[in-house]
């Protein structure tokens, strides 16, 4: 089936919308708060997104332009959020936040024009543009999450979580990888009950190895902003369980996750 990329585009809008309105009313001193995330305060976590923003944008409309970028990049050791994130935290909040809705404005109209099935750059292999625009849904849907936790807020999860479930369960093999383990041979079924009650399904339906539960659960779990022991996964079979304990839908190094009971 072909996806539509208005559809995705106006998920990744809906998903805008709810950062920004998170971040709308905090102050300066919120602005600097610590969050879940080691090192980062909230500052930090909108600027990852507006920069990665104007990054898959120059992706989309000048792939040449953004490979020599990514070379220059690389060969300065300027690839690491830790390091990118220091860059930004001169700015005040105001430029903040105007910064964020230009990019992520810029984002969506670049690409609702591109077709779903281009093939852009990135760090690491080559997406489709679909992919890459599903990432940074996932993205902004896991660094509000942080914010959110932050400041002990909750919101109520959508239907938009099957686009961060998706694409947790197609990084299952790099998260293998990125941890030094060989790749998973077997398949793994993944039902997870979405918000409305629908359920989504993933693999064979006679997968021995099995995850299923609550679908907000599952991207907790797999965005690494909970414990799997915190969250109402059950996990059937060796190599799910493997899966479910290094899950990660995020590009870059094995991220720290979240320590069991952190948010009891």
């Amino acid at each position: 089936m072909r996806i539509s990329m208005d559809s995705l585009v106006d998920d990744v809008d809906a998903e805008s919308a709810e950062i920004r309105r998170v971040v709308a009313g905090l102050d300066a001193k919120q602005w600097e708060a610590e969050t879940p995330a080691l090192g980062w305060t909230v500052v930090d976590q909108v600027s990852h997104l507006a920069h990665y923003d104007e990054l898959a944008v120059l992706s989309a409309t000048d792939p040449e332009a953004f490979a020599r970028l990514r070379a220059r990049r690389e060969a300065a050791g300027e690839v690491d959020p830790d390091v990118i994130a220091t860059w930004y935290r001169h700015l005040a909040a105001d430029e903040l936040r105007a910064w964020f809705a230009n990019t992520r404005g810029l984002l969506l109209s670049t690409f609702r024009a591109v077709d779903p099935s281009l093939r852009v750059p990135w760090f690491g292999p080559s997406m489709s543009a679909a992919s890459l625009l599903t990432a940074r849904l996932m993205e902004t849907w896991a660094h509000g999450q942080d914010i959110l936790d932050t400041f002990g807020n909750a919101t109520e999860p959508t239907s938009r979580l099957r686009h961060v479930a998706h694409i947790g369960i197609g990084a299952r093999a790099f998260s293998f990888t990125v941890n030094g383990l060989p790749a998973p041979s077997l398949p793994v079924r993944v039902e997870l009950e979405a918000p409305d009650g629908e359920l989504w399904t993933w693999g064979r339906a006679d997968a021995e190895n099995r995850v299923s539960g609550p679908a907000l659960d599952f991207c907790l779990v797999v965005t690494q902003r909970r414990h799997r022991d915190d969250m109402a996964l059950k996990v059937v079979g060796v190599e799910a369980q493997q899966w479910i304990a290094i899950a990660q839908a995020f590009a870059g190094k094995p991220g720290a996750g979240r320590a069991p009971g952190q948010f009891s």
